[in-house]
């Protein structure tokens, strides 16, 4: 059900110890150890995909208005890093293909949320599944299928448009709470996994979720204790912030 190799991933990349959703943040979690990460994609106005979480500038980038106000190139030279420490002042807003191939270079398993901004769920869930099935091509040839990485979304339309868009490619239902119709959304989307918040998720959950047939993830975990009890019941993997109090073999 979880056949990935990784079951820790860095939150954003560097969690609490480098801004998110930078390549500064993914070398923090590489120094840390970890070769696993989540993190999120949304479409600028001209149509290529960004990582940022936030469908609007100011909190961890300088400026105003929305992420699709601004063409790619112009997001790229915005500052992505001042809001986190001086030390990362002029840290770039990075391209999704930069980012995923810098991972790919480095052995770093990606866990990518689509995270389209209201109107755009069906683009961006197309273009990204698109462009990660082209760069994956070849492990998807030689069957290196632990390699490939894991599409998830909130937005069942930007699900089914990844579906649509590249069919080979593994999926994620993200929940906050497990709903009662979890199996019949996730039989209809034909995912692989949900992403639940463990902050609602009880042991007898897992266990129906886990005899379902799917991978069960959890985000966002900070504290150890708490990631002891939500593996000891099942769950498979899960992300965190305090990359600073887990090991990559803590499970």
């Amino acid at each position: 059900m979880w056949r990935y190799p990784h079951r820790i991933l860095a939150h954003r990349g560097g969690g609490t110890l480098a801004p998110e959703n930078t390549l500064a943040g993914l070398q923090a979690g590489m120094a840390a150890g970890f070769r696993a990460v989540e993190f999120d994609v949304m479409l600028a106005r001209d149509g290529v995909p960004v990582v940022m979480h936030d469908p609007w500038l100011g909190r961890t980038v300088a400026g105003s208005g929305n992420v699709y106000d601004y063409d790619a190139a112009e997001l790229a030279k915005m500052d992505a890093g001042a809001w986190f420490s001086r030390a990362h002042e002029g840290e770039p807003v990075p391209l999704f293909v930069e980012f995923a191939q810098y991972c790919k270079a480095h052995g770093i398993w990606m866990n990518i949320e689509i995270k389209p901004a209201a109107g755009f769920e069906m683009d961006t869930g197309a273009l990204v599944a698109r462009l990660t099935a082209a760069m994956f091509a070849d492990e998807f040839a030689s069957g290196q299928l632990e390699r490939i990485p894991l599409l998830s979304s909130f937005s069942a339309v930007a699900l089914d448009a990844a579906r649509d868009a590249a069919p080979m490619l593994p999926r994620a239902a993200l929940m906050e709470r497990l709903v009662p119709e979890w199996q019949a959304r996730a039989a209809a989307h034909g995912v692989v996994a949900l992403h639940l918040g463990h902050k609602h998720l009880t042991e007898q959950q897992v266990t129906q979720v886990k005899a379902a047939g799917y991978g069960l993830f959890c985000y966002t975990v900070n504290a150890p204790a708490r990631a002891r009890e939500l593996l000891g019941w099942g769950v498979d993997a899960f992300c965190t912030d305090r990359i600073d109090l887990f090991t990559p073999d803590f499970a």
